[in-house]
């Protein structure tokens, strides 16, 4: 495993993947991801919520693919850094012989999952893919090397795509993907939204650090990346509110954060 001092590496600079950690309560964050993890907390105190929810949101949907639709393989796109409950793990405790491909080009993320991203399960298989997803074609040809693409997969952006340049890429990545991918395949998405002032500053303030843009949309435009797909139940709706009560406990207010599973038919 790499040095984290390595020049690949700053750890003079806020990392998103670090924050976020930080956000969820993990340990994988240095000072100066704290200090902007708090000044985060501070400009939107909803941040954390969102951070804890979306894993939440991650446990459930593959839950609900893997042992009620019966999906098997899952190509998880902008991993982030590994924390609890990753794709794989959830997966393969559910069906042991799941295959995960994960995807992402940030040195810090792979350097921990060359050491964490590894199969729970003797039958399962789980790897990574050093490729940046504004490279979608290049993802699939290695993905190939694992899954089979004959049969349905379950492909995950998971708050990774206000990463992306524009809108237009933003959909470009999502279909060539879903293009490539057979019928019964699953789309596994979330995004934060711009309908909190609070959120839009927080990701204005973080991109004034030197930290890589991230730009909340409209919810209408996350909405219609799932177009032409048959969404499961409940659709498309708030973090705090897919199928909450099968990890949660209490009501949480919706967030600026919207998410959906649906089916390619």
């Amino acid at each position: 495993m790499p040095d984290d001092h390595s020049p690949l590496i700053r750890t003079d600079i806020p990392h998103s993947a670090r924050i976020w950690n930080y956000w969820m309560g993990g340990k994988d964050y240095y000072e100066i991801d704290r200090v902007a993890g708090d000044a985060g907390i501070g400009v939107d105190p909803d941040i954390t919520t969102m951070a804890v929810q979306s894993r939440q949101f991650l446990i459930r949907a593959v839950r609900y693919l893997t042992g009620e639709q019966g999906i098997r393989q899952y190509l998880d796109i902008g991993t982030g850094l590994p924390t609890m409950q990753n794709t794989h793990e959830v997966a393969q405790s559910v069906a042991p012989e799941s295959k995960i491909v994960y995807v992402d080009n940030d040195p810090l993320v792979l350097a921990h999952a060359r050491a964490l991203l590894t199969s729970t399960t003797p039958e399962g298989v789980t790897t990574y893919v050093d490729a940046d997803y504004h490279d979608p074609e290049r993802i699939i040809a290695d993905a190939k090397n694992v899954l089979n693409f004959n049969q349905p997969i379950g492909v995950m952006f998971m708050g990774v795509l206000g990463h992306a340049k524009t809108y237009d890429d933003l959909l470009r990545i999502v279909h060539t993907v879903l293009d490539a991918v057979p019928s019964g395949s699953y789309l596994v998405m979330w995004d934060g939204t711009d309908d909190s002032k609070a959120y839009v500053t927080l990701c204005e303030n973080y991109t004034g650090t030197g930290g890589a843009p991230y730009v909340p949309r409209p919810q209408a435009q996350i909405k219609a990346v799932f177009d032409g797909l048959e969404m499961v139940e409940p659709g498309f709706v708030s973090l705090t509110q897919w199928r909450v009560g099968e990890t949660e406990v209490g009501e949480i207010l919706p967030i600026s954060a919207y998410c959906a599973v649906a089916r390619k038919p």
